[in-house]
């Protein structure tokens, strides 16, 4: 795929540190596509926490929070990779961190998948979320008009 500069445009939240943004938005004329992958970090690329929760808490929001920048809403994420440094932990507090992500997202549930993985980049980073969103463009006017609606 080539990628024209005239037909895509990377964004991300204004109050979001560029660091904090691994991913970006791609835009084209036919809709929008998004990556995004975060980890639980705050805006200033501070841990608050080295709780799994906690952290899975803040990786959702942020990704939420770059697709939101976009035009996006929770319920255009189609897909999500969470990569855990430790999977036992993540088995066990399933019920907790269930309801955190039914605060974050709603009850949207797109495709996911979890790894447990050996490491992970930021040594304070307890988990990784990699999301795709597809969200929709609304046709120009004149464009609707020749489509007949």
């Amino acid at each position: 795929m080539v990628c024209d500069s005239a037909l895509f445009d990377l964004k991300h939240p204004p109050h979001l540190h560029q660091k904090v943004i691994l991913l970006g938005l791609l835009a084209g004329s036919r809709g929008r596509l998004q990556s995004v992958r975060q980890i639980g970090w705050n805006p200033q690329c501070q841990f608050e926490t080295d709780d799994l929760v906690a952290q899975i808490r803040q990786a959702l929001s942020n990704c939420v929070a770059v697709v939101a920048a976009g035009g996006g809403l929770p319920e255009h994420i189609v897909r999500m990779t969470w990569y855990l440094r430790d999977k036992k932990e993540y088995v066990t507090r399933l019920k907790e961190i269930g309801a955190v992500y039914r605060e974050v997202m709603g009850r949207h549930y797109p495709a996911m998948s979890a790894v447990q993985v050996a490491d992970l980049i930021e040594d304070e980073a307890k988990v990784e979320i990699e999301v795709t969103a597809v969200v929709p463009v609304k046709p120009a006017i004149n464009q609707e008009r020749s489509l007949g609606n």
